[in-house]
Parts: C-alpha cells; sequence; structure tokens
C-alpha cells in the first residue's frame, strides 16, 4: 500500500469528528542541524528538510485541525526552536520536547523551556529510550527523578520504546502512579515479521495502568514498507483498542516518517478503516477527544 509522498486523501474525514488531532509529527530543517538517524538509501524519501508549510495540506485534506510536535533530537535547542514554531502557528497545539532527564538541573532545564518564547505550548517530554543498550533504562534512578520532575513540572511523558523495553515501561508507570503517560507507536510490534507475542500480552499488562494512553501511529513503518494493507495491521490495532479503550488512544501520523511507507493520505484512511466498527463518539476520542485532554489543547 506504499505510495508516493502526497498521495491519497482521505474519505470520510468530515465524517469522524468536527475537529481532529494529529497527536504525532516532526519537522527539521537539515539546513539547521543534521538528523544522524536518516541515513542510507532506504531513508532518502525523508532525507530533506520539511517544515509545517510541507505539512499543511496534508493535515487540511485530512481534516486536522490542531496538532503536536514532537522532538526528533535529544538537543534542548531543537526544542526552543518548535516552541517558537508553535507559538507562531495556528495549527500546532503542543509540543513534546526533550531535556536530559539524567541532569541534576532538569527542573531548571523545564523551567527554563516554560519561560522561553512559545513555552506555553510545552506539554509533554520525550527521550529515545528506544536507542539506549539498557533494556531497564527507564528504571535508573537518575532517570526517575528526572522523570518526577517532569511531573513536578505539570508536563507528561513520552515512551518511545521497543517491545523488549516494555517490562520497564510497566515497573515505570506502576512506580510514578501521578504521572501521565503516552506510549508512542504501540512501542513498536515486530509487524513485518506478523509478531504478536510477548508484545500482545504486555500491552494488555501496561493499559491495566490507567495514566497510560497510546497513540495509534508508526505502524506503517513497522510494517513491510512495500507490501502492507490493513489486513497486516488490524491484529495489532485490534489489540490497542481492546486494551485501552477508545478514551486512551489517540490517532498520530508521524509525519515525516511515514512517508517511508505511506502517504500521509493513505494512513489516515487506513486508521480510520482499522476503527471503522466502533461508534461515532469512539472514533470521536481516537481522532480528537483523547489527545485533546491529554495534551490540555484548547
Amino acid at each position: 500500500m506504499a505510495t508516493e509522498p502526497g498521495s491519497g486523501t482521505p474519505g470520510n474525514a468530515s465524517e469522524l469528528a468536527p475537529a481532529r488531532v494529529d497527536a504525532h509529527h516532526h519537522v527539521w530543517d537539515l539546513t539547521v542541524r543534521a538528523e544522524p538517524w536518516i541515513t542510507g538509501a532506504a531513508m532518502a524519501p525523508i532525507n530533506r528538510s520539511f517544515g509545517l508549510t510541507d505539512l499543511a495540506p496534508h493535515v487540511q485534506a485530512a481534516g486536522i485541525t490542531s496538532t503536536v510536535l514532537v522532538q526528533t533530537l535529544g538537543e534542548i535547542a531543537e526544542t526552543r526552536e518548535f516552541l517558537a514554531l508553535a507559538a507562531a502557528s495556528d495549527l500546532v497545539g503542543a509540543v513534546t520536547g526533550w531535556v536530559d532527564l539524567t541532569s541534576a538541573s532538569v527542573a531548571e532545564d523545564l523551567a527554563a523551556l516554560a519561560e522561553a518564547p512559545g513555552g506555553d505550548h510545552l506539554r509533554a517530554i520525550r527521550h529515545g529510550v528506544q536507542s539506549e543498550d539498557d533494556p531497564a533504562w527507564l528504571c535508573r534512578p537518575d532517570v526517575r527523578r528526572g522523570l518526577r520532575a517532569v511531573t513536578d513540572a505539570g508536563l507528561r511523558y513520552e515512551l518511545l520504546t521497543i517491545p523488549v523495553q516494555l517490562p520497564a515501561v510497566q515497573a515505570t508507570v506502576a512506580d510514578l502512579p501521578e504521572t501521565s503517560f503516552v506510549l508512542d507507536h504501540c512501542s513498536k510490534p515486530a509487524i513485518a515479521r506478523g509478531e504478536l507475542a510477548p508484545w500482545a500480552d504486555q500491552i494488555r499488562t501496561l493499559a491495566g495502568h490507567p495514566n497510560v494512553s497510546c497513540k495509534l501511529s508508526g505502524l506503517v513503518t513497522e510494517a513491510d514498507w512495500a507490501t502492507w494493507d490493513v489486513a497486516s495491521l488490524r491484529p495489532y490495532v485490534d489489540v490497542v483498542l481492546e486494551a485501552f479503550g477508545p478514551d486512551r488512544v489517540m490517532f498520530g501520523s508521524d509525519w515525516p516518517v511515514c512517508l517511508l511507507a505511506s502517504s500521509y493520505g493513505d494512513w489516515t484512511m487506513a486508521a480510520e478503516e482499522l476503527t471503522a466498527h466502533l461508534t461515532t463518539t469512539e472514533r470521536a476520542s481516537i481522532f480528537g477527544g483523547t489527545a485533546r485532554r491529554f495534551y490540555a489543547l484548547p
């Protein structure tokens, strides 16, 4: 189902909800700084700069009225730039930024971001835990101290993890019940290999913690980029929907990363098809309501 970037237009966007949210997208400017993770021929489709003007026609076609701009790099400078972008944009309603959770100055760093231009758009913090060699990185005392500082600052935390790290995720959300977490990309199940276990059981256990939500995002790039279809995604989406329920699931495009496997429109249409069996109210939660509550969007 992979297509050229920009192809595909959702057919019933206006029927799902009066105002929809894309709870997960990125931008980057390669003239400002490199994205070291974009390497090799396979990544060529996204090895260029992407800005909000590039995103605008896609969200408009999908009926999206507000977005969450999510960090890509472990640099506070990027977060400051994203906050300024949000302040100047009618589209970006919230920013998920980055601070060094292990730093002794994490509380001061968070306070400084809140005072920066656009700082009122800062709603969450994320770190690329998926790249950490230690599968229990989230359980480190210095990381836990940082997570508590995030909570004390009135912010949420986004979990960018892979399945082998889910035991540490479960321990962390259990030990920090006052922190609001969201699991990015369903923790990247092995869709291309057709593996459900043990991921599915881990997701069900994780969903037992009421302080955790889940993003319906990033799945097409965990599937086979060239041959994925809705049927290949459905078992994983069904697990997430049954475990978390629509009130704790939110749609995200993961644009422009999704362009490796799908256009913005094709992924949006796939998400609509995967949730078509739900009620209008439930779909409205997934495509807007959950994200608005979680990120305290206007």
